[in-house]
């Protein structure tokens, strides 16, 4: 019997993250929309909970940069995934260039946001 080598391929950690991504989508993305979108400017809300220096020190915080850096990176790694896909599915076959493209703006938005969490 011949010993076959097995390809080895990137996918499973780009599912992954986009899997990841999608998780927070779905369980953040409407919450965010309601307070950003709704509540804050509709004065639903206690206006020290709205307020930028609240913001402030939750950037400032350990614990708040690894919760944003994280939720803003896994959510850009969702996004560049489902275009590279819908792309493809409407027929627009990019090659590396696509994948380039979509994964590489999803991986430079992921260290603007660990540079700019990282500068406060």
């Amino acid at each position: 019997m011949k010993n076959r080598q097995l390809k080895r391929s990137h996918a499973p950690i780009f599912w992954g993250l986009f899997g990841a991504g999608g998780m927070l989508a779905a369980l953040f993305g409407p919450m965010l929309v309601a307070i950003t979108g709704f509540a804050a400017p509709l004065g639903w809300l206690p206006a020290k909970a709205a307020s930028y220096q609240g913001a402030l020190a939750l950037a400032q915080s350990l614990a708040g940069k690894a919760a944003l850096w994280g939720l803003v990176s896994l959510l850009l790694w969702h996004a560049a995934h489902r275009i590279y896909h819908s792309l493809h599915d409407v027929g627009i076959h990019g090659g590396p260039l696509a994948k380039a493209l979509t994964y590489g703006v999803a991986a430079a938005g992921t260290l603007a946001a660990l540079a700019m969490l990282a500068s406060i």
